[in-house]
């Protein structure tokens, strides 16, 4: 084939030398081999081939020399290691056993298994791939695709595997799968050597049960993201149902007198209890009728009690608010009885470090770490003037407080009883969220001053399921 004389041909006859040597060390000791058998015999220096330092495409390792050996014949020398041995008889495959992979039986086995079929003279073309597909190995399974594409998969794969497999939304629509020109259900285990077909449907999606059919990790990710998203979809779409048929009723939907049937109910989630209402397993106006039935009994308790209506409430007029010694705040050095308010970017309470800014509607009132604080001071300085508090409102402060946490039913619950056992705090709104297994609150109370809100700032954080607790500034 390469048109050479015979006499041109080097390696009629040749040895070669393997060595059992550390990866760390095989360039050298080949090399040292080299040396050893160029002072025993005349090289051919035009016969010498390095394929150590430089390997071959296909992996293949070897330093190979000619050399004059006795009777005046010409002898090829091949030195390599083990190692390089192994990949030169077997393929670059077995590469990976030198990379830190663990050896592997099934690993010897089909490549000696492809070796003898491949050997095996009698076998026709047909029988060879009908072996090949079925001697693959036993810890895992390789199936076609209809255009003949191999997938790997683990032994005990099912439909579901091979379709998200492919990709995610074959995956999500598949109804069946057509395995060897044969229907069968997502569930069909494959086998070595199957040729399927997947079957979809545009209005399919994801079940719950679906990963009962699966053994794949991904095939699970995918089934579990795909269910939390159809999950938050339903909650948004129930709460929205919820929301509107209170509204068309003519009912002021309360957040607590909510949660306390919810928890009645025995959802263990505020999610769960939205979810049965989005797949029906909840009337909405049997929902309506118990939360209801919840406002009614509470009314006639309050009936029934002595505890003083919010109606009955006498404020304390403005007069008593900024006359004298009444006053609760001293503005500049000791001016008293002047008109001020209390700023609502920042809230100021009793304790609180302030100060005064002189605007077109008055003195009002800001805390030293307000978002404004600092353009009113470099900006409007002259307009700032010294304040401090010299007495409490009798009315109390208002305070909003956000807190995240599980979601849990009865977190909102233990969460209002701490603030109506607290002395002097008194519970004004509350708002509830909750989004992907969190909550999230907004409570405003009414406090006396700033130490009796880290009072209570402090038992809060201490209810299971807590979170993180801030006080917002508006």
């Amino acid at each position: 084939k390469q048109k050479v004389e015979f006499e041109s041909i080097y390696d009629l006859f040749a040895i070669r030398i393997v060595l059992d040597t550390p990866l760390d060390k095989e360039r050298s000791d080949c090399w040292q081999v080299y040396s050893i058998i160029t002072d025993m015999f005349q090289p051919n220096p035009n016969r010498l081939k390095d394929w150590i330092s430089i390997p071959k495409s296909n992996g293949y390792e070897s330093l190979h020399i000619t050399v004059m050996g006795p009777q005046n014949k010409w002898v090829e020398v091949q030195i390599r290691t083990k190692r390089m041995d192994e990949i030169a008889e077997r393929g670059f495959a077995a590469h990976w056993k030198y990379k830190g992979i663990k050896s592997e039986s099934g690993l010897d086995e089909f490549m000696n298994n492809v070796r003898e079929a491949l050997e095996n003279k009698s076998s026709t073309p047909s029988d060879l791939i009908k072996d090949f597909k079925m001697n693959l190995y036993s810890d895992e399974i390789y199936v076609f695709t209809p255009k003949g594409e191999l997938i790997q998969l683990r032994k005990g794969a099912t439909i579901l595997d091979f379709a998200f497999a492919i990709h995610t939304k074959l995956g999500s629509r598949c109804v069946s799968a057509k395995v060897n020109d044969r229907n069968v259900p997502i569930k069909y285990q494959l086998n070595s050597g199957d040729q399927v077909d997947i079957i979809t449907s545009p209005s399919q999606t994801p079940k719950r049960d679906w990963l009962n059919y699966v053994t794949t990790s991904k095939a699970k990710l995918k089934i579990k993201q795909a269910l939390r998203e159809q999950a938050a979809q339903s909650v948004d779409m129930a709460k929205e149902l919820l929301q509107r048929r209170f509204k068309n009723r003519k009912i002021d939907e309360d957040e607590s007198t909510l949660m306390r049937l919810i928890k009645k109910k025995g959802f263990k989630t505020v999610t769960d209890f939205y979810l049965d209402i989005a797949e029906e397993r909840l009337e909405v106006n049997h929902v309506i009728d118990e939360y209801l039935e919840i406002e009614r009994r509470d009314k006639e308790m309050q009936d029934h009690t002595a505890t003083r209506s919010a109606s009955e409430y006498v404020a304390p007029t403005p007069v008593e608010e900024v006359s004298g010694k009444e006053d609760v705040l001293v503005i500049d050095r000791n001016l008293s009885g002047i008109e001020y308010k209390l700023a609502k970017c920042c809230t100021p309470i009793f304790g609180d470090e302030v100060f005064g800014f002189v605007s077109t509607q008055g003195i009002k009132i800001h805390k030293m770490d307000c978002p404004n604080a600092h353009e009113m001071f470099n900006r409007f300085g002259y307009r700032i003037v010294k304040a401090r508090w010299s007495g409490k409102s009798s009315i109390g402060y208002p305070a909003t407080l956000r807190v995240i946490g599980r979601d849990d039913i009865a977190i909102v619950t233990n969460i209002t009883s701490v603030i109506s056992k607290e002395n002097g705090v008194t519970l004004r709104s509350l708002n509830i969220d909750t989004v992907d297994g969190l909550f999230q609150g907004t409570f405003t109370v009414l406090v006396k001053d700033n130490v009796s809100l880290n009072a209570l700032v402090k038992k809060i954080s201490t209810v299971k399921g807590v979170k993180q607790i801030n006080r917002l500034n508006s």
